[in-house]
């Protein structure tokens, strides 16, 4: 079975996209680690696809220069990444360990809009010396930044023997029927066999502390997201009303000031959708977000997952560990049986996954049994089957932004049926469902699979250079 964990499918990194913007990142840091063994003088990029399709929008050009230069998608500071663009396109350069060569981005970097036999999402990177070609990788980018180079067998390897090896959902209940285990201690087990116990926690503290951030700087940041469409942001002015006289300057005061805010529906329904909103403006405009288990659906697990710390248990770390280990191991299930990659599924693979997890998170910290919080996560993605993914204009906004609220809320409802339903009478189970959504995905037109050929964006007349 193939060894995922959910630091796979939970990863900081930079908006706005994992599979045009974080997987090319890492395929070029990938190349860039390939050329210290080589002498070169020239560097060149082909982009296939969806990653030349809608490449411009989702900054893959951008992305893979970031990464020849050795920056780290967790790590770089977004506010930098202006000036190191300019840069490159002032000196016509890129360095690397041993030479800087010269390069020009509008030059070097080929957008080919054929589809490569390999997979929609394929980018080629090949580097000459006088003419001659010495090294050439090609990448498929598999959706939630996974990426894979041509001729490995598996974009994960792993040598480790798992407590509870689990490939569908059907694993996890024996699993949790033979052990007498929560569905969240059998993942923690699983964890604990590829990093220590103290490891797990503090990654998952460092995911829960960078989703919370996310969603804070999207609350105080306002204005216009770049590209070309003038989205102005919401989720300012939507928290502003909600706080109406509190002051804070801090994200503990904003936390302190919310918490105090009613809780009657309308208030709870908005602050989840300006939760979900925050993040994907945050997202759109390149900042620091968590995979979750895409980038254009990077907001459907903080909203759920904040709804429920704040506003239902207040704040209990316990929960949030639960919540992300039940979370990342759904998430891990549709990677295995299906896709997380819009390219290959359309956007029932980002937001209706995504909606699913936290479904099933929810309803673990809301006390549900395993077969409870499988038929949450079955029932979310089934009101999900079918949704396609066209951006417009290829940029991670419209409808991507809004998609993140809609998902979140259809999380609460899949948690609150399941919680109050019987597994034993469900029609459709989880299995099921995951098997379906890889053959619509299949089936689905290839201009509904993140190409920007369908859909929205072929309807809503804009017209604006260079996207």
């Amino acid at each position: 079975m193939e060894q995922l964990s959910v630091f796979d499918v939970f990863k900081i990194g930079i908006g706005p996209s994992s599979s045009h913007t974080l997987g090319p990142w890492k395929a070029a840091l990938r190349f860039r680690e390939v050329l210290t063994s080589y002498d070169f003088d020239k560097v060149s990029i082909e982009l296939f696809g969806s990653l030349s399709k809608t490449g411009k929008g989702h900054k893959t050009d951008i992305a893979v220069q970031l990464g020849l230069l050795g920056f780290n998608p967790e790590t770089i500071n977004s506010n930098d990444i202006n000036d190191i663009l300019e840069g490159i396109k002032t000196s016509k350069t890129l360095a690397f360990k041993s030479n800087v060569i010269s390069f020009s981005p509008s030059e070097d970097i080929l957008f080919i809009n054929s589809i490569h036999a390999a997979h929609p999402n394929v980018l080629s990177f090949r580097a000459t010396h006088k003419g001659s070609q010495v090294v050439k990788q090609t990448y498929c980018s598999l959706g939630g930044s996974f990426i894979k180079l041509i001729g490995e067998l598996s974009e994960v390897n792993r040598n480790h023997v798992l407590t509870y090896p689990i490939e569908k959902g059907s694993n996890v209940l024996e699993h949790t029927r033979n052990s007498g285990l929560d569905f969240w201690e059998v993942v923690y087990k699983n964890e604990t066999c590829l990093r220590t116990s103290t490891q797990v926690d503090n990654q998952l503290n460092d995911i829960y502390q960078t989703m919370k951030s996310s969603v804070y700087q999207g609350c105080i940041t306002e204005g216009v997201l770049s590209g070309g469409l003038n989205v102005k942001r919401r989720a300012r002015a939507l928290c502003s009303k909600l706080l109406e006289a509190h002051q804070y300057k801090t994200i503990d005061a904003w936390e302190t000031a919310l918490r105090k805010t009613p809780l009657v529906f309308d208030t709870l329904h908005t602050w989840i959708s300006c939760f979900a909103l925050a993040v994907n403006e945050q997202n759109a405009a390149m900042g620091k977000i968590v995979t979750s288990p895409t980038n254009g659906a990077a907001g459907v697990i903080p909203a759920v997952l904040l709804y429920h710390q704040y506003f239902v248990k207040n704040d209990d770390f316990d929960d949030v560990k639960k919540f992300l280990l039940v979370a990342g191991e759904i998430g891990c299930l549709f990677k295995k049986g299906a896709t997380i990659s819009a390219a290959e599924g359309g956007c029932q693979a980002e937001i209706g996954v995504s909606s699913a997890m936290a479904a099933g998170g929810l309803t673990a910290c809301l006390g549900g049994n395993t077969e409870q919080i499988l038929m949450a996560a079955e029932i979310a993605m089934e009101h999900h089957l079918g949704l396609t993914c066209d951006p417009i204009k290829g940029l991670v906004q419209v409808p991507c932004i809004e998609r993140n609220s809609m998902g979140a809320i259809k999380a609460i409802m899949a948690s609150n049926l399941a919680l109050n339903g019987n597994p034993a009478d469900a029609i459709v189970n989880f299995d099921q469902v995951v098997k379906t959504m890889w053959e619509t995905g299949l089936a689905m037109n290839s201009s509904f699979k993140e190409t920007s050929e369908g859909g929205l964006a072929m309807n809503v007349p804009v017209s604006f250079p260079n996207c």
